[in-house]
């Protein structure tokens, strides 16, 4: 497994996950990766964190950690993996690990870090330009199946309004996601 996360304006870290990923890997990442990506991508102070509602993600030892560093979080509603940006952006790092034929763990790797640096800050960007365009279409389509996404996701009036006023104050949404690569 990989951890990842990115930017309008580039990808931060990425981090091989040995073994079973537990709550206590979640914040160890995060503590060593997070504030290292936010510096690399010149945030500053004025950033949200978005991340899927995996129950390590969202354990009491991950919130007291997020809380205790002042990491705002953007609310994000469950069962809306289709939503969020960075499944393209692992999409396309499977598909460039994948054509260069790896043949055990270590070269996977090793792809998978090349590619990831290879990755265009333009190209982010349009993954956060696009994030804003499928968001519209959810509300539009009341939370039924949309072009985007073929999960249900029903987003709350409260989940809608506090994306919007991100976006539109041009904050930038820094997403994490942890990427599974069947070797």
């Amino acid at each position: 497994m990989v951890w990842g996360c990115f930017t309008a304006g580039g990808t931060g870290a990425l981090h091989k996950i040995d073994g079973i990923m537990k709550q206590e890997n979640d914040v160890d990442i995060l503590k060593q990766h997070l504030k290292t990506s936010v510096r690399k991508l010149k945030l500053g102070r004025k950033w949200v964190f978005q991340m899927d509602n995996d129950p390590k993600h969202t354990s009491k030892v991950a919130a007291k950690w997020l809380k205790d560093n002042k990491v705002k979080v953007l609310e994000w509603p469950s069962q809306s993996p289709d939503l969020h940006p960075i499944e393209d952006l692992w999409a396309d790092l499977k598909k460039c690990v994948r054509a260069r034929r790896p043949t055990n763990l270590t070269q996977s790797w090793w792809n998978c870090q090349e590619e990831w640096a290879k990755i265009h800050p333009t190209y982010c960007g349009k993954l956060v330009e696009g994030f804003w365009k499928r968001l519209t279409q959810v509300k539009q389509f009341k939370g039924n199946a949309t072009k985007y996404e073929l999960s249900v996701c029903k987003p709350t009036g409260n989940v809608m309004k506090e994306i919007k006023a991100e976006i539109n104050h041009s904050t930038i949404i820094l997403t994490f996601h942890i990427l599974k690569i069947k070797w």
